[in-house]
């Protein structure tokens, strides 16, 4: 299964650079007006797809057992939410007298907003054998993006609820009807938000590739993954840091989830709110690039870090073990 999944994410890796290459070979398709008419068919029906599909794939009666992990949940909204956003804020306003593109920057600030994946660290998680899950909604990261975009909060409001929270709702009530079914057949949810999320790459790219103004340089994007890269591993320290001090009472597992959930961010929910919150901006495949990059970097370095993290974790409980008292 873990195999299938990472093969999965390959995939998806290679289908946004295809989806980006394919823009810029013809943009005109993919671009507002044009014969795949984003503005409906990306704005609304792609984006209220990939939510209705997470509410039928959304297994309610696991997460509500995973309530009572709540200082565990706290520690990841807080870390998520609040220090990440700021910390970026803070780093971006020394970047900001650097000829880094400033859209780029920009993104940079998108990506600390962003939730964490309701699938990657998931994934990473179970494959150490830690705690897992966190679902992070989407209003409080339009907190953080709302201020940015120039399109009224109202309708950035009323747009993500029924695009977002509506098709959610609505494919929980089904779940519930077809439980049994979704439980034997299995349908491959994963697959098919990735297909839709590719389409709306692939638009997001159109309308740049279309727009001769529009350049963006390799220093700034060579600088980005650093930055990218730098942010990550600085994070994932951090986490664990803050998670294995004495008095913290977080047990081994728990850091394992920490370190995980807390510093990956989720293009599923990413792009399709970007889309919202900065529609019909012509500097929004721009603001996206960064976001695009953070997706396979936090894949790259989860997957390298698992067995490192999974010695210490299982080292730590042996450890728990032997030293308790007997009885």
């Amino acid at each position: 299964m873990r195999l299938l999944e990472r093969m999965r994410k390959e995939w998806f890796m290679m289908g946004i650079v295809l989806a980006i290459a394919g823009a810029k070979l013809e943009p005109s398709v993919g671009v507002n007006g044009g014969p795949l008419k984003p503005e409906i068919t990306v704005s609304y029906i792609a984006v209220a797809t990939i939510f209705f599909n997470s509410g039928l794939s959304l297994k309610t009666e696991e997460l509500t057992s995973a309530l009572v992990h709540i200082k565990l949940h706290l520690f990841i909204q807080i870390f998520t939410l609040a220090f990440f956003p700021a910390t970026i804020w803070l780093f971006l306003q020394l970047l900001s007298i650097t000829p880094i593109n400033e859209w780029l920057l920009k993104g940079l600030q998108t990506v600390g907003c962003m939730p964490p994946p309701v699938s990657s660290a998931v994934i990473l998680t179970k494959a150490v054998g830690g705690n897992e899950g966190i679902v992070i909604t989407p209003l409080l990261l339009l907190l953080f993006l709302g201020s940015s975009s120039s399109v009224p909060f109202t309708s950035i409001f009323s747009q993500l609820f029924m695009t977002v929270v509506v098709p959610l709702i609505i494919g929980q009530i089904v779940r519930r009807y077809i439980k049994d079914w979704l439980e034997r057949k299995k349908p491959p949810f994963g697959a098919i938000s990735s297909s839709v999320l590719l389409m709306i790459i692939y638009t997001t790219f159109c309308d740049t590739f279309s727009n001769p103004n529009i350049d963006l340089d390799k220093f700034s994007l060579i600088l980005v993954l650093v930055i990218i890269f730098s942010i990550q591993l600085s994070f994932m320290l951090l986490t664990f840091i803050f998670s294995t001090r004495d008095n913290s009472g977080f047990t081994p597992a728990d850091t394992v989830a920490i370190i995980f959930c807390s510093t990956h961010k989720s293009l599923t929910l990413g792009i399709p709110m970007l889309k919202i919150v900065f529609a019909g901006h012509e500097r929004l495949s721009l603001i996206s690039v960064p976001l695009l990059i953070y997706h396979p970097v936090q894949i790259l370095l989860g997957s390298v870090l698992v067995p490192t993290i999974k010695s210490w974790m299982v080292s730590r409980q042996k450890g728990v073990k032997l030293t308790r008292p007997t009885v």
